[in-house]
């Protein structure tokens, strides 16, 4: 694709506000300062002065930022030509603004955000996974009836995964299987039999006899990892939620309900992300997964990248490829297609262009709540816990996440991961047990809350 032709229409720039200036939204306000088609001159963080200091980071002189507290400040402020920081949306919202990109990963405040960029007739670039969860097909249903679009953003996993398995669809490739490396390799150094992972050093003594896939059954040597390797993290919360969202877009389903997570070299994916029958992980073809990229010191990481498992149809062809270096299954079946990079902010350009210059998403166009992010308990909890949410993952202490079949909110349902975050327990909780909708205390005038329930109705009418 030539993406310079795809947006040549572009004559003026696009406008675009970006709320959340931590690291994903402070790499795309310094990547637009180098893209002429996009103009980011407003940004929105808690505070007027956090905002410009994200201006002030990458470059732009304090005597052109103007710090705004109100509508009319902000209006004066856009007359002049200056950057705008501002804190709260509200003030911003009636510049002449085409694109507010919601990156500030808090699920209450980014649903209030999206709702009112979609009522001022704005496109949402929603970066934040974690409103997208618990609401996104509702949040795309609204901005399509205002002729808007609601797009998850590339740069991000999930935008570059729905877009590589439609890629292969379109092809005509059967799609076995889907994924992500997660975000921190797993690194075997095989002189001192030590595993490092997110700074995290343990010892892994014996690991070396399980570094390869061997001939044996696969679900055995990936037992066997994760057993050696129990001190570091297998399992995180952004993962699965990542991954939630690429099943709302694509229909690919998890095979279990925490995922298999495997600990993995790259070019043993097409061996484990298969079914069963075929000497796979899966009970089902049609899954989504992740793995933890296993790697020597000395060798490329998967970088948080993607990928897709595809039949090998045609075996003349496929021997081919093979000899160019394509990653194929030990019996020459299936093949991994895949990208190795997420470029944060730095790519999400393509997504706000996408939505202002051609109307469409980076996702579906009109995503449906097909999983739901949960959370199981793995301590027993009193009555009275504030599930507090927190930490650069968002996570939940005493909570881990699963992925289970998307319903509408009722007594005895579990509830979303990042519904229930920041609430408080109604009633004790048993270690091991999903948190459901009736088990917290939240206030009925919760944005998130309201937005779910109109997902539920829009999606769930019989119920």
């Amino acid at each position: 694709m030539d993406h310079l032709h795809r947006y040549a229409g572009v004559t003026q720039p696009i406008e675009v506000c970006v709320v959340g200036s931590g690291g994903f939204g402070r790499s795309f306000l310094a990547q637009s300062t180098r893209v002429r088609t996009v103009n980011t001159r407003v940004a929105v963080d808690l505070t007027p002065a956090i905002a410009a200091d994200a201006f002030a980071a990458i470059g732009v002189a304090a005597d052109r930022v103007a710090q705004c507290h109100t509508p009319a400040e902000a209006a004066a402020a856009w007359e002049q030509g200056l950057c705008i920081a501002a804190g709260d949306v509200a003030t911003v919202l009636g510049l002449p603004l085409q694109v507010m990109v919601e990156a500030t990963g808090h699920p209450e405040a980014g649903a209030r955000h999206a709702r009112l960029a979609i009522e001022a007739g704005l496109h949402v670039a929603l970066a934040s996974k974690e409103v997208d969860s618990v609401v996104g097909p509702e949040l795309s249903r609204l901005a399509r009836a205002k002729g808007r679009v609601v797009t998850p953003v590339d740069g991000d996993q999930p935008s570059l995964l729905i877009g590589l398995v439609t890629w292969a669809q379109a092809l005509g490739f059967t799609v076995l299987s889907a994924g992500k490396s997660s975000e921190y390799d797993f690194v075997f150094d095989a002189a001192t039999e030590t595993m490092h992972s997110n700074g995290a050093s343990i010892a892994v003594p014996g690991f070396g006899a399980h570094f390869g896939l061997g001939e044996g059954a696969v679900g055995a040597r990936v037992q066997a990892r994760a057993e050696i390797c129990a001190a570091l993290p297998q399992r995180a919360v952004p993962d699965l939620c990542e991954l939630q969202v690429v099943a709302n877009s694509t229909g690919l389903m998890a095979d279990v309900s925490p995922l298999h997570a495997p600990i993995a070299r790259p070019a043993e994916v097409p061996d484990l992300f298969a079914s069963q029958a075929e000497g796979g992980l899966f009970a089902r073809e049609g899954a989504i997964d992740v793995f933890h990229c296993l790697r020597r010191p000395d060798e490329l990481s998967f970088a948080g990248g993607v990928f897709v498992v595809i039949r090998c149809d045609d075996a003349p062809t496929w021997e081919l490829l093979l000899g160019k270096g394509h990653v194929l299954s030990r019996d020459q079946r299936r093949a991994m297609v895949y990208i190795p990079r997420h470029l944060l902010g730095l790519e999400a350009m393509t997504s706000v262009l996408d939505a202002a210059v051609l109307g469409v998403s980076s996702g579906a166009q009109s995503p449906e709540p097909r999983l739901d992010l949960v959370a199981r308990s793995t301590r027993a909890l009193p009555a009275g816990t504030v599930l507090a949410m927190g930490g650069h993952h968002h996570t939940i202490d005493g909570m881990a996440a699963e992925l289970v079949p998307a319903a509408p909110l009722a007594a005895g349902t579990p509830a979303p991961f990042y519904l229930v975050g920041n609430h408080r327990l109604v009633r004790d909780i048993a270690a091991g047990q999903l948190v459901c909708f009736d088990d917290i205390a939240i206030d009925p005038r919760s944005e998130l809350l309201r937005l779910r329930q109109q997902q539920d109705a829009a999606f769930f009418p019989a119920r």
